[in-house]
């Protein structure tokens, strides 16, 4: 199913139609503030061993998930406030940051460290979706592993429309991905350059 939502205006009732498909088990192509998403609840473990078949992806390597607001983070990360001062200056925007998890997180998107990569993307429909749904969602890029990813919602719905439940469409984006940034120990270290600037940086990896 493709479902038109206005970037700049979200539809409140189209939202809420995405959601409740996510409660009920959906997959899902979202627009970031980069360029598409594929996610799910990260509470829903079947949904997630779907995204690694779709992605052919391996199992080793969690997702990123993302919160509707730094409240939130706090709710699924360990949180300092060196961490917490950094992430309110960029936030929204296009960075994964990576953080302890809380016991809260399910083992499948975190790493062996126990660690979480979460974001808070820059981009209306998808800030008012994992509101509205209530809890965080799985976020990858809407390719194969290795391949750059699509921002076509378009081409996205012709070639996974069979293996995703909905796409939704909020225009064509660029083919970007975040800067992945590790706050581990009190140290903001660049694990990814992406489109987000990385120059304040301490420690650029």
């Amino acid at each position: 199913m493709l479902i038109e939502i206005n970037p700049d205006n979200p539809q409140p009732r189209l939202i809420a139609k995405v959601a409740a498909a996510l409660e009920a088990g959906a997959v899902i192509a979202y627009p970031t503030d980069t360029t598409y998403g594929i996610g799910c609840s990260i509470f829903n473990r079947k949904g997630i061993e779907r995204i690694y078949q779709i992605k052919q992806r391996e199992k080793n390597k969690p997702f990123s998930f993302i919160c509707a607001n730094l409240s939130d983070v706090a709710k699924y990360a360990k949180v300092s406030n060196y961490a917490f001062r950094l992430m309110k200056r960029y936030l929204p925007g296009p960075y994964t940051f990576v953080l302890d998890a809380t016991r809260i997180v399910p083992d499948l998107v975190q790493t062996k460290q126990k660690t979480v990569g979460i974001r808070i993307p820059d981009n209306r429909i998808c800030l008012d979706l994992v509101t509205a749904f209530g809890h965080p969602l799985v976020t990858t890029s809407a390719n194969l592993s290795g391949e750059e990813p699509i921002g076509d919602p378009g081409v996205i719905f012709d070639s996974m429309n069979n293996q995703l439940d909905i796409v939704v469409d909020g225009g064509f984006l660029p083919p970007d991905v975040s800067s992945v940034v590790s706050l581990i120990s009190d140290t903001a270290a660049v694990l990814r350059k992406g489109v987000g600037d990385v120059s304040w940086c301490a420690d650029r990896g």
